[in-house]
């Protein structure tokens, strides 16, 4: 495609032309696809097919955000996308091989697994706040989950909410285990995102 038409594609993709953004994902994702490297030990949970699927997602959720005047070609901001899927799913996938035991206990109300993702999100988070009150932040956590896109919300409600294994919200998602790993890390982030947001 010559270049001026691409640069077309992508100004009418970041003011919100869906058919745009499907047109350089048609371009660019196949190649990315095969330049995945997944290494054979996560074969079998994890294939180059189901980062794709989640980059393209998340590409239509940041694609507003994507700066030509930055000089990213769009390729290599995909890429980095795809790149930081596929490096979420084998560190959860790595996390899974040396399980702690208290992160599978399945919490018995509802409560207390809403406190345990609010935990889950401050360790994760590089700046983790406390100073909200305990029943507030479920408030403004539940919150948050409403807006978030609806497989990533199903992964936190099935996963972190209900206890459920990663082999079970893969079967009831009928997605693999490493394509539920990267929606959760994707979900996180944003939920991460919306409670700081709530706390300045």
């Amino acid at each position: 495609m010559p270049e001026q038409d691409e640069v077309q594609l992508i100004a009418a993709a970041v003011v919100g032309d869906t058919e745009a953004l499907t047109e350089l994902l048609r371009l660019h994702g196949p190649s990315i696809e095969r330049s995945l490297q997944i290494q054979e030990i996560w074969r079998a949970a994890l294939e180059p097919a189901d980062v794709m699927q989640v980059t393209y997602l998340e590409a239509f959720l940041q694609i507003r955000n994507f700066d030509p005047a930055r000089g990213t070609p769009f390729r290599a901001w995909l890429l980095r996308i795809a790149q930081n899927n596929l490096r979420d799913a084998i560190r959860s996938l790595e996390r899974l091989k040396q399980p702690q035991p208290r992160d599978r206990i399945k919490p018995s109300t509802r409560e207390e697994s809403m406190t345990g993702l609010l935990d889950t999100l401050d360790q994760e988070s590089a700046t983790p706040s406390r100073s909200v009150g305990r029943r507030e932040a479920i408030s403004q956590l539940e919150s948050a989950i409403a807006t978030l896109p609806e497989r990533y919300a199903e992964v936190v409600r099935l996963y972190d909410l209900e206890g459920l294994s990663i082999d079970d919200v893969s079967k009831r998602l009928n997605r693999s285990s490493g394509a539920v790993h990267m929606m959760r890390a994707r979900a996180h982030e944003r939920l991460r995102f919306c409670l700081n947001a709530d706390r300045e």
